[in-house]
C-alpha cells in the first residue's frame, strides 16, 4: 500500500513537471500577449462600455431621443454583459479562451459598425447589447488567458490588462470631441467608426500572436456539471465574487455621480473634467504597479491597502466639499482604483486550478456586473430621496468598509488552490 501511494506521488510530480516543461517551451512572447490583453480592456471595457456616456449628448440630440430612451440603451449594454459573462468564461473553459475572445470581439467590432449607420431606435438598442455581450465573451476569458501562462507574473501581466480601461478614458476624453468638432453632428459616427476600426485591429493582432495555454490532464473538452458547482460554492470562490460585487457596487456611483457632485458644490465642470483626467493617467500606471507589488509582497496585503485607500478616497468628499479634498480624492482613487480591480481579478484566479480559470473568474465577474447594474439605481433613488448626494456617497463608503473587511479575510486564504485539479482516475 505504501510503495502504491509512492509510486502515484511520483507519477504526479512528473506529470507537474512535464505540464511545467510544456508551458515554459510553449509560453509566448510576454510583452506581445500582455499588449493584447491591455487592448482588450480598452476596446470592449473602455469603447464598448465606457464611451457610452461621452458619445451620448451628441448621439442624443442627432436621433432626437430622450434621457429615457438613452438610459435605456446604457441598461441594455449593462444586463447583456450580466447575462452573457458567465457564458463567456464557459464558452472558453470548453471550446479555448482564444476562441471565445474572438467571437466576443466580432460582436464588438459588429456593433460598433452598426452604429455608425442605425438610426432606428430598436436596432440600435440589439447593437448596444451586441457590445455587452462581446465584452462578456472577452474580457474575462482574455484574463484567465494571461493567469494561466504566466503564473509567476500574475498580478503584473493583470494589473496591465487592466490599465487598459484607463487609457481608454484618457483616448476617449481627446479622440471623441476631437471627432465632435471636426464632423460637427455625425462626429458621434464616425467615433462608433473609430472604434470598430480599433476592434478589427486588436482582433487580427489576437489571431496572430495570442495562443491558449496548455490543458492540464484531462482538462478540456465540456465540464461536468458537478466540477462546476465544486466552483461556485466553493467558500473562498464565494468570498472573493461577493468581494468583487462589493466593489462593483461602491465605485460606480462614484463614476456616475462625483462629478455632478463638485458643480452642486459650486465647482465648475472643466476643473471636473481635470481631476477625473488626472485619476485616469493615475490610473494607468496604478494597475501594473499594484499588480507588481502583489507578487512579491503578497495579494491579500496588495488588495487590503488598496482598497482601504479608496475607502479613504471615497470618504473625502464627505468630510468637507472644498477643492482640497475632492482633489485628493481623485488623486488617491487614481493611485488605487485600478489597483483593487488588478488586485481582485487577481484573487479569484489564484482560487483554482488553471483549467478552472475561465469558469471561477467569469463567475466572479458576475458578481462585479450585478454590482455594476444595481449600484446607480440605488444612488440615484437616494439622490431623489433625501434630494442631496450625501446618503448616496454615505451609502457607497460603507459597502466598501465591508468589502475591506472581507479583504482581510481574504488575506488569510492559504496558498493551495480551493479548487484543484480532480483526481486521475486513471492513475
Amino acid at each position: 500500500m505504501h510503495r502504491k501511494a509512492v509510486n502515484l506521488s511520483a507519477r504526479e510530480d512528473q506529470a507537474d513537471k512535464r505540464a511545467t516543461m510544456s508551458l515554459s517551451n510553449n509560453r509566448p512572447n510576454m510583452i506581445i500577449t500582455v499588449l493584447c490583453g491591455t487592448l482588450t480592456s480598452l476596446v470592449v471595457i473602455g469603447f464598448a462600455r465606457l464611451a457610452y456616456g461621452v458619445i451620448l449628448p451628441s448621439m442624443r440630440t442627432d436621433l432626437g431621443f430622450s434621457y429615457q430612451q438613452a438610459g435605456m440603451l446604457s441598461t441594455v449594454a449593462a444586463l447583456c454583459y450580466v447575462c452573457f459573462v458567465l457564458a463567456g468564461g464557459l464558452a472558453a473553459a470548453r471550446w479555448g479562451a482564444k476562441a471565445s475572445i474572438l467571437l466576443g470581439m466580432l460582436m464588438v467590432v459588429v456593433g460598433f459598425a452598426g452604429l455608425t449607420v442605425a438610426a432606428n431606435f430598436w436596432l440600435i438598442a440589439i447593437l448596444m447589447g451586441l457590445l455587452g455581450i462581446g465584452a462578456a465573451f472577452a474580457f474575462a476569458p482574455m484574463v484567465a488567458l494571461l493567469a494561466a501562462w504566466f503564473p509567476d507574473h500574475r498580478g503584473l501581466v493583470i494589473g496591465c490588462m487592466s490599465s487598459g480601461v484607463g487609457l481608454s478614458i484618457l483616448v476617449t476624453g481627446m479622440l471623441v470631441p476631437f471627432l465632435l468638432n471636426a464632423f460637427g453632428e455625425q462626429g458621434w459616427r464616425v467615433s462608433w467608426g473609430v472604434f470598430a476600426g480599433t476592434a478589427l485591429f486588436v482582433a487580427i493582432i489576437i489571431s496572430l500572436f495570442v495562443k491558449n495555454p496548455p490543458q492540464a490532464a484531462g482538462g478540456g473538452g465540456h465540464l461536468p456539471a458537478n466540477e462546476k458547482w465544486l466552483i461556485y460554492r466553493n467558500p473562498r470562490v464565494l468570498i472573493v465574487a461577493t468581494t468583487y460585487g462589493i466593489i462593483g457596487l461602491g465605485y460606480i456611483v462614484q463614476t456616475v455621480f462625483m462629478v455632478s457632485y463638485m458643480v452642486e458644490n459650486g465647482f465648475s465642470e472643466s476643473t471636473a473634467g481635470s481631476y477625473v483626467a488626472m485619476m485616469g493617467l493615475l490610473s494607468i500606471a496604478a494597475g501594473p504597479l499594484w499588480g507588481w507589488v502583489s507578487d512579491f509582497w503578497g495579494r491579500g496585503n496588495a488588495l487590503t491597502i488598496s482598497l482601504f485607500m479608496v475607502v479613504v478616497a471615497m470618504a473625502l468628499p464627505l468630510i468637507a466639499q472644498t477643492l482640497p479634498y475632492f482633489f485628493f480624492h481623485f488623486l488617491l482613487l487614481g493611485i488605487s482604483l485600478n489597483g483593487v480591480f488588478a488586485m481582485i481579478q487577481t484573487t479569484a484566479t489564484d482560487q483554482v486550478a488553471p483549467r478552472y480559470i475561465p469558469i471561477a473568474f467569469s463567475f466572479a465577474t458576475l458578481f462585479f456586473a450585478v454590482g455594476q447594474f444595481l449600484g446607480p439605481a440605488i444612488a440615484g433613488w437616494l439622490i431623489e430621496t433625501t434630494e442631496g448626494f450625501t446618503a448616496a456617497f454615505s451609502f457607497t463608503v460603507i459597502v466598501l468598509t465591508l468589502g475591506f473587511g472581507l479583504t482581510l479575510v481574504i488575506r488569510r486564504f492559504p496558498s493551495e488552490f480551493a479548487v484543484g485539479e480532480p483526481d486521475d482516475k486513471a492513475a
